[in-house]
């Protein structure tokens, strides 16, 4: 029998239908390979007693034919995530050990369809971080290594574990947060799929929340087809979340191979950047090309306001992350330090509890929310999101279906390389990502190549709002030219 942890999810949902293996052995050996890949340091908490009950269930509903789509499918879950009963952190010594006493909307439904939780996936704190280098449980290593070179890499940030222990094959797929790219960029770094989907599509209730007005909740697979099967579980609407648009979830999956011959791809001719890497700009050609040969038309657009959406995105996080931390005072849950006054038992909490990246973006969040500053950054960054929304709008109102880019600047980088002595190296890892947060559309990062050193880079479709089905047959399409990848094991 194959390696079971090799297959994809499809794969598996295959095997499980048809007796070949069932859930249980399915996550044995996950749970086997994720103990012998622990120098990753994807997973923050493993619940190996928990996954072999809820592969138990999966096998006798699998038996009576009544199983649920994801039924026995292990997965790992992003420690941003609420699991009912199970320690979740944020990856932050502020929540201590905290445990919720609900679940998240996003992984009931997963549960609900009869997939199964092998553990908490490793983040940034708070998901702030783009090479998941600020968890207070130490950085993720990403499983691909530069040819001849023994540097542990990056797999990218936030959600970092997630995009790791897909590609280690410890899990068949992950939950995992995109605020500024942090779904797409670390896809992109281990050649996994990830995707970001429209603001709105999936419920925010029971994540630990870093900025309201940009979160958003998406899956990370081996494949294009793997990413669909998940997010059709994840989407859906939420009473409980304001935000989540009630619109049906379409069946994903049935656009996979669809033809998309005739369609428009637009390339901002703002997104070549001065010293972008050569490779990078050849993979965008060689993206374009496989697009326009099954069919899809190419036009150069323009979305002028692409320069300031870094800076205006800088402004509008750290912003709306200084309110959402308010709550972490060390009164209510988690961490409670000592002092003589209220004030202080505040300050003492969280001057240990907060890690200096979440410390850095607080300050920065509270600054430009405050008297005097409020109408010159805050305001005017909100009414730059406002024009940068306007650029896709004015692009798709040309009847162009969907836009293509580079994910990611670079190729992954080594643990402690960037960002040491100034945090803004760090935050250019963004760029290509950010404006899709900011306009509250949907983006996917599809692995497309690789650089001269051997280490993967991918290539983002940014599409209409809730038009995920599109980015999936786009998708699929380069998925089907440059192949899939999977690196060489060392761990």
């Amino acid at each position: 029998m194959t390696d079971l942890t090799s297959l994809t999810l499809a794969e598996a949902r295959k095997g499980l239908a048809d007796k070949t293996f069932t859930s249980l052995e399915l996550t044995d050996a996950h749970l086997s390979a994720i103990e012998k890949a622990r120098l990753l340091n994807a997973f923050v908490l493993e619940t190996p007693d928990q996954a072999r009950s809820m592969a138990r269930e999966a096998d006798a509903k699998l038996a009576k034919g009544e199983a649920g789509p994801l039924a026995g499918i292990p997965l790992g879950i992003k420690d941003l995530f609420a699991t009912k009963g199970v320690r979740t952190t944020a990856c932050s010594k502020i929540l201590g050990n905290f445990v919720p006493t609900y679940e998240s909307t996003v992984t009931s439904q997963l549960w609900r369809d009869g997939a199964v939780m092998l553990g908490k996936l490793n983040n940034d704190e708070f998901a702030m971080g783009s090479a998941n280098e600020t968890s207070c449980f130490g950085p993720v290593g990403n499983p691909w290594r530069r040819e001849g070179n023994n540097t542990t890499l990056v797999p990218g940030g936030s959600s970092g574990g997630s995009a790791s222990a897909v590609a280690a094959l410890l899990c068949m797929g992950a939950t995992a947060t995109d605020t500024g790219g942090s779904i797409r960029q670390p896809a992109a770094f281990t050649a996994t799929v990830g995707i970001k989907p429209t603001y709105g599509r999936c419920s925010r209730w029971g994540i630990v929340a870093f900025a309201s007005s940009l979160d958003q909740a998406g899956p990370i697979a081996r494949s294009v087809r793997d990413s669909a099967m998940l997010l059709r579980s994840m989407a859906g609407h939420d009473p409980k979340d304001t935000t989540s648009v009630d619109i049906a979830v379409p069946d994903y999956e049935a656009a996979i191979g669809k033809s998309v011959k005739g369609m428009k791809i637009g390339i901002p001719k703002e997104y070549r950047l001065d010293g972008m890497p050569a490779e990078i700009e050849k993979l965008w050609s060689e993206g374009a090309a496989w697009l326009k040969a099954a069919g899809a038309e190419l036009v150069e657009v323009s979305l002028p306001h692409t320069k300031y959406a870094l800076p205006a995105y800088y402004i509008v996080a750290p912003a709306e992350a200084s309110s959402n931390l308010a709550r972490y005072d060390g009164v209510r849950y988690g961490l409670r330090e000592q002092g003589k006054s209220i004030t202080e038992l505040y300050e003492n909490t969280r001057a240990s509890g907060f890690g200096a990246e979440v410390r850095r973006r607080v300050m920065i969040g509270t600054y430009v929310l405050s008297a005097g500053y409020y109408d010159a950054y805050y305001l005017r960054a909100q009414k730059v999101r406002t024009l940068i929304k306007k650029d896709f709008e004015d692009c798709f109102a040309k009847g162009v279906d969907a836009i293509l880019t580079p994910a990611t600047p670079s190729a992954a980088f080594g643990i402690g390389e960037k960002g040491g002595a100034d945090p803004v190296e760090m935050y250019l890892n963004d760029i290509f990502t950010v404006t899709v947060n900011m306009a509250g559309l949907p983006g996917i990062a599809v692995p497309s190549g690789k650089d001269a050193q051997g280490l993967p880079l991918g290539l983002q479709l940014i599409g209409r709002p809730f038009d995920e089905e599109t980015l999936f047959s786009l998708g699929e399409v380069i998925e089907q030219a440059a192949g899939r990848f999977t690196p060489a094991r060392w761990w």
